[in-house]
């Protein structure tokens, strides 16, 4: 792990501690702590030892007895390292060091390092939090963890606030949790976070749920709208449940043929609970598929062995849509013919070819083997040449456990 190019390298050659470590990287301190320990690393560098540490000057820190501390605190020997901790207090540079410690395997340098970080501030602990959270990981892990927690539930909100923010989304999530416990973001905050939080999940589920939860009545244009115009549909999900809430259940049909199912359950779910069936809404939107191309899915979902003919007609539509969720409703009503289907896997559309290819896939060793080949040839298109191969797999696998060939 010694690398010349390293925090450690760095450091030996003095560069000074705020330039040596990338401070933005929690994984450049552990890197740090993990490179000075290394025995080649040890051989060829002359390593801080108490004595040396028992001469430095005191009051402020140079940059050279900084870099020099910040080496000691990595030390292999336990001693050095608690003797190094002596000279943290008043150092904020050596504090990711400090929480590094926290978890340190001997008791006594753990020991140490706890009751200096436990008289940090707050506002000193919360610039930590990356780094504190990638430790948590550690069997020895949680003390500072805890630490920040207890600061970031008990002090000011502008240090939970600003971490919202933050670049590491573990730090986000804890502060987002923390927020809300400490209702620190009002109904139409958490809606707009859980709206517009691209790719984080869980702060979108946490936000929803909880901007439901404070929102009223008269909420809907702040808090319920917000949550259905989002593009994810944990969230959407989350805004058609606020519907009920809101006495809103009508709105919630134009939601019956989302692209997601779990938006599409949940508005069966409103629909139903205003006293209206959804599959007679279902089957008029097939009526018309061209403005309700997910239709057919939830036609699937709540339909029964009469929609297959339905069915079966969407899937020579004309738009791949179409296609394609009229070939999941069969899955879902356990209609698929294999020979009927199999010609969609030379369907110009990707998305009609995969769905085919995912309906046939249980009846794949009743497929002709031969056809199936016939699509791995150079000129069929790369979606058909994957599903052929995909298929004579899952007919191989299905004919070595015993199942009977088709044709």
């Amino acid at each position: 792990m010694s690398d010349d190019a390293g925090p450690s390298g760095r450091l030996r050659d003095g560069v000074p501690l705020r330039e040596a470590v990338g401070t933005a990287s929690p994984a450049d301190w552990v890197r740090l702590d993990a490179e000075v320990r290394t025995p080649a690393w040890r051989t060829a560098n002359r390593l801080p030892t108490r004595e040396e540490l028992r001469g430095l000057p005191a009051g402020p820190l140079s940059d050279a007895a900084e870099s020099r501390i910040a080496l000691a605190l990595c030390h292999p020997d336990g001693r050095v390292r608690e003797a190094a901790l002596a000279r943290v207090t008043g150092a904020p540079g050596l504090r990711p060091l400090l929480v590094v410690r926290c978890a340190d395997w001997v008791t006594p340098v753990r020991d140490r390092a706890r009751a200096l970080l436990g008289e940090t501030a707050g506002p000193q602990l919360a610039p930590l939090a990356p780094l504190i959270l990638l430790l948590s990981r550690r069997d020895r892990g949680g003390f500072a963890l805890r630490l920040l927690e207890g600061a970031l539930r008990q002090g000011a909100a502008r240090n939970v606030e600003a971490l919202l923010a933050d670049e590491d989304r573990a730090v986000r999530r804890l502060a987002y949790r923390i927020a809300v416990d400490r209702q620190l973001l009002t109904p139409a905050e958490l809606a707009r976070t859980a709206a517009t939080a691209a790719g984080d999940t869980s702060v979108q589920t946490l936000c929803a749920d909880a901007a439901l939860a404070g929102a009223g009545e008269d909420d809907y244009d702040a808090v319920v709208a917000p949550l259905l115009a989002s593009r994810s549909p944990q969230v959407r999900s989350a805004g058609v449940t606020g519907l009920r809430r809101t006495g809103r259940h009508r709105e919630a049909i134009a939601f019956l043929a989302d692209r997601s199912a779990l938006v599409r359950a949940c508005a069966r779910y409103v629909v139903r609970q205003g006293g209206t069936d959804p599959l007679p809404l279902y089957r008029s939107m097939c009526a018309d598929p061209t403005r309700h191309p997910a239709a057919a899915a939830g036609l699937g979902e709540c339909g029964s062995r009469a929609d297959v003919d339905t069915l079966w007609h969407l899937t020579g539509h004309q738009l791949p849509a179409v296609r394609a969720h009229a070939v999941s409703a069969l899955c879902t009503l356990d209609a698929v013919r294999p020979d009927r289907l199999r010609p969609l896997l030379d369907d110009l559309s990707a998305v009609v070819v995969r769905a085919a290819a995912r309906a046939l896939q249980p009846h794949a060793a009743t497929l002709d083997t031969d056809l199936l080949r016939a699509g791995l040839a150079p000129d069929r298109a790369r979606p058909t040449r994957i599903a052929a191969r995909r298929l004579l797999e899952a007919q191989e696998r299905a004919l070595a456990r015993g199942a009977r060939p088709g044709p």
